[in-house]
């Protein structure tokens, strides 16, 4: 049966395309999501006052969808932020650096515990806590500074933040735009997050060593910068002259363990999506606690205060961004009947359903055209450096595809998913290359470049790929 669109569902169609436009052209599209609110608005309730009032309601809704996300990125920041200033950072790190022996071990020894400690701390966190440990006992095995960046960025913000298995912000994020469970996206994600990590560092790797050989490589060096501080919390005090090494040691034997048992849990309980990032979020909570109250002990209550609030910052900071442009992609599901009533036609599934279900009558869709599109809707959105702001758009675009083609709604939202973040989430936008930049010396511009070539290799191995899948 085929759906009658109204004009609302052109509207939003335009507006999709206008944000993508305007990220293409790396122009802010938050003016562009309110204003595609504000026209929904007005065409589902007839009155200036109803669309308005859904602009703040569409925001309050899009803090709902996503604050669990925020603020288990925002926990786990602010325990990183009590680790690095400890040194429990260094200690946890120590045993893997006697197994960097040649620069080929370097390479991939930076990047597999960046991966590890990324599906745990996220990368950014992750840049910190062992660039400035693992960093110089690479450069003194003869990997340069350029080819430990181009590491940690694959490794972290490629294979684990696009894949996010642990913290699982990302595929939350996409799952809740698609309308499909998050354990969905996150097993159709394995194969994409698989394919793309291997033909890509491989692709680095053997680039690098080839530049390396035959002379054109450079290393973009600028002088280091290392920032340790935090905020509020660290103020005055290191906090490594409170904590004693032996302390330092168990905990840092302590925080695997817990962790682990968090991930054993998980495969124990069946635990997944919320009831996953809340188990990590809880662990995270009580371990920064405990080390603040140790290291810092009588002035402990008030900075376990200052580190969230850092932790807070970092978190609305990185997300302010994504609210507005989910705030108008959730108009696309469920969204718009929590704004605005059952306002659609007869028979609607929602915006971005009725829009898949007309595509499949009036033009030829195949997995080809979906894969392709899910590719470049990913990249596009990457534009601006977020990787986060444009992967609700990839999971709507996706439900659209897949309902059209009648299959791989996961498949493609998963590819929307892995192009989005390798592309805007610190691997080929310079602006979103400087954690790993800064902590290796490097110029975020040739890092950018020299991640160039791999990522768009990749990702048209893992485009072909998926058109199998689905």
């Amino acid at each position: 049966m085929a759906i009658q669109l109204a004009a609302v569902h052109w509207v939003y169609l335009i507006f999709v395309v206008a944000i993508i436009g305007f990220m293409i052209m790396r122009r802010d599209t938050t003016l562009v999501c309110v204003a595609g609110i504000l026209g929904i608005g007005l065409l589902a309730t007839t009155s200036i006052e109803g669309s308005v009032s859904g602009i703040f309601n569409s925001f309050i809704y899009a803090i709902k969808e996503l604050l669990g996300t925020i603020l288990i990125i925002s926990i786990i920041v602010a325990m990183s932020r009590i680790l690095i200033r400890t040194g429990i950072n260094e200690v946890m790190i120590a045993p893997f650096t006697s197994f960097m022996r040649t620069p080929s071990l370097a390479f991939w020894g930076i990047g597999l515990i960046m991966m590890v400690t990324s599906l745990f701390f996220w990368p950014s966190p992750a840049v910190a806590l062992i660039g400035a440990v693992l960093l110089p006992v690479a450069l003194r095995v003869g990997l340069p500074a350029l080819g430990a960046a181009v590491a940690m960025n694959l490794f972290g913000h490629g294979i684990a933040l696009s894949g996010d298995y642990i913290i699982q912000g990302a595929p939350n994020l996409t799952a809740a735009a698609a309308g499909i469970p998050v354990s969905e996206v996150m097993q159709a994600s394995i194969p994409l997050v698989i394919v793309m990590g291997a033909v890509t560092t491989v692709a680095a790797f053997w680039l690098m060593k080839r530049d390396m050989r035959t002379g054109r490589w450079n290393d973009g060096l600028i002088e280091p910068i290392h920032d340790t501080s935090v905020g509020s919390a660290g103020e005055n005090d290191t906090g490594n002259e409170v904590l004693s090494l032996a302390s330092k040691r168990i905990l840092a034997v302590a925080i695997p363990i817990l962790y682990a048992l968090n991930v054993a849990a998980m495969f124990a309980f069946n635990l997944q999506g919320g009831d996953a990032t809340a188990l990590i979020g809880g662990t995270s909570i009580i371990i920064m606690l405990v080390i603040t109250m140790m290291t810092h002990r009588g002035k402990g209550l008030e900075k376990a205060t200052g580190y969230l609030i850092d932790g807070f910052l970092f978190g609305f900071r990185v997300f302010g961004p994504v609210i507005p442009i989910a705030a108008f992609f959730y108009l696309g599901d469920s969204g718009f009947f929590a704004m605005f009533g059952e306002k659609l036609p007869e028979a609607s599934n929602g915006i971005v359903n009725d829009l898949g279900v007309a595509l499949a009558h009036e033009v030829p869709v195949n997995s080809v055209v979906g894969s392709i599109t899910l590719t470049l809707v990913g990249a596009v959105t990457g534009l601006d450096g977020s990787g986060f702001s444009g992967i609700s758009l990839a999971g709507s675009i996706a439900q659209l595809f897949g309902h059209a083609i009648g299959s791989g709604i996961a498949t493609l939202t998963a590819l929307g998913q892995v192009a989005a973040i390798w592309v805007g989430g610190g691997t080929l936008v310079p602006w979103a290359l400087i954690p790993a930049a800064a902590i290796c010396g490097v110029s975020p511009f040739e890092l950018a470049r020299r991640n160039l070539k791999p990522v768009v290799i990749g990702l048209v191995v893992t485009t072909i790929v998926a058109m199998f899948l689905i």
